[in-house]
């Protein structure tokens, strides 16, 4: 089980422990950026107000010295509530791939959490919106789902980082500004103004770096395992004994690194429910 803690963490990018109680590199976030808004086309529609008029989706206060603050958890309360949220992981570089047949996307894992009523986060880099522009509009346009930001390239923010390569500081913020550009190009909505680093690996000077962008960054801290994990049951068992009330999970929407992340879900969502959980995307677990 251990294993797959570990190869689950190479995907991640979609911790540590705590949200209000992190350490003080992991404080609290900035407003979001105008530019996070929902596409011009998608707003002028008539019906229900646009995302840029709702209210704000709660973020964290900057930390010390304006550093990006880190949400792990929420720590207060003892409401049976759980995040389950998935990177859709697409670097830069693997469009070679895509265009070979190689699927980065699930559509299945998606129209199972419908299936099921799962409200999520999907934590989508720009390249994957890039790659599949329908998807990125569908899952954003569902009430159900939240779109959050993993980087546009899927590079790491530190270094090491499972062998992923580096963003450099200055390019921090752009990197990240791109994938919102990238989201709102495919006409996405429900756009939240978190991030995610690729790997989970960020260190005091990514902090720093990406204070700009004016995102709460969101790390978990319940690890499924899913990333090329091939027993669905053992991901569903590693996720039902990490959960607690106020657990945010990692796990993944890539077909080809996570094959059997539906498969999980199946069993780990009836379960969680008999268990009295109720399943919240991140906006709300943080602005509980």
């Amino acid at each position: 089980m251990a294993a797959l803690g570990l190869l689950g963490a190479v995907l991640v990018g979609c911790g540590r422990d705590a949200a209000e109680t992190s350490p003080a590199k992991e404080p609290a976030a900035p407003r979001p950026a105008v530019t996070h808004s929902p596409s011009p086309r998608a707003s002028a529609a008539p019906g229900p107000k646009p995302a840029a008029e709702r209210a704000a989706p709660p973020t964290m206060a900057p930390g010390p010295g304006g550093l990006t603050p880190v949400y792990t958890r929420r720590t207060k309360g003892a409401e049976k509530v759980v995040a389950l949220t998935f990177d859709a992981d697409m670097t830069a570089d693997q469009g070679p791939r895509a265009a070979r047949g190689e699927h980065f996307d699930n559509p299945r894992l998606i129209a199972t959490l419908r299936r099921l009523k799962v409200d999520a986060t999907v934590f989508m880099t720009g390249r994957w919106a890039e790659e599949y522009p329908d998807q990125a509009r569908s899952i954003g346009g569902d009430p159900r789902f939240e779109i959050a930001n993993h980087s546009y390239s899927h590079y790491a923010f530190a270094s090491p980082c499972y062998g992923l390569p580096t963003v450099a500081g200055p390019d921090m913020a752009s990197d990240v500004q791109r994938a919102f550009d990238a989201f709102r190009d495919a006409g996405a909505m429900n756009v939240v103004p978190y991030f995610r680093f690729p790997g989970g690996c960020y260190d005091d000077a990514a902090l720093r770096a990406l204070a700009p962008a004016g995102v709460t960054a969101v790390q978990w801290d319940v690890v499924s395992g899913d990333a090329f994990a091939k027993d669905g049951d053992a991901v569903a068992e590693q996720v039902l004994d990490g959960v607690k009330p106020g657990s945010l999970v990692v796990m993944h929407c890539t077909r080809s690194a996570a094959p059997v992340t539906e498969q999980a879900i199946r069993r780990i969502v009836p379960e969680l429910r008999a268990r009295g959980y109720r399943f919240v995307k991140v906006s709300e677990l943080m602005g509980g």
